[in-house]
């Protein structure tokens, strides 16, 4: 059975703009993909990009995948195809279980943006291929990196999936954004984002955002 998302809040939005929105990222808040305007408040994980470099197992993880090229597209996705969201569903399903996400549902933040709060994608491809994808949401000053899915295909020992997130990160920074938002860290299974300079979570109970990476990890064991 999925667990059920933690949240300590939910607000519903109408006619939001981005200052609006990255006010509500600050507080803790990430939007869904339930229903356009709907923000959750989590203990949520973001990058301050001025504190971040490249760590020596970043770069270990990037020289794996030297070949691995990232595309930003604005959504609705151009040329999309069946093959993106049988990709998606297969992924989450073989990851979290039966269910997680829908085909209909990925074909739905692809191409229904007046049901969705991503307004962009990173796509990523090998040997002009196309192994990955990451819904996003981006404006002038943060990045929301969320709802990732790739080829299982791949080889494991390639990390696939961080060298898709460091890319993302990497293409933050260059672009002059604030914070990259890396969605909630609640349980265990989320250890695998915390290994990046310059790390803040938001502490629900202090409704104020932490630098303690070991008060963090005590809360999630």
């Amino acid at each position: 059975m999925e667990q059920e998302y933690f949240k300590t809040d939910q607000k519903l939005l109408t006619n939001v703009n981005e200052i609006d929105i990255s006010e509500l990222y600050a507080k803790g808040y990430v939007f869904t993909r339930v229903k356009k305007g709907l923000f959750n408040q989590t203990r949520s994980l973001r990058i301050n990009l001025e504190n971040f470099e490249l760590n020596s197992e970043n770069r270990r993880i990037q020289k794996k995948n030297e070949d691995l090229q990232l595309e930003v597209r604005k959504l609705p996705y151009r040329d999309y195809s069946w093959e993106i969201h049988k990709l998606g569903k297969d992924f989450y399903s073989i990851k979290f279980g039966d269910g997680t996400m829908s085909a209909s549902k990925i074909k739905e933040l692809f191409l229904e943006t007046d049901k969705s709060n991503a307004n962009y994608c990173f796509t990523y491809s090998q040997d002009n291929k196309n192994i990955g994808y990451c819904l996003a949401y981006i404006n002038s000053s943060i990045v929301h990196y969320a709802y990732p899915f790739y080829d299982l295909n791949v080889a494991k020992e390639n990390s696939l999936g961080l060298a898709m997130m460091i890319q993302a990160i990497i293409w933050a920074k260059v672009n002059g954004k604030q914070y990259i938002y890396l969605g909630s860290v609640t349980e265990s299974k989320s250890k695998y984002k915390l290994q990046f300079e310059g790390l803040e979570w938001f502490d629900n109970n202090t409704q104020t955002w932490s630098e303690s990476l070991e008060e963090l990890k005590a809360l999630i064991n």
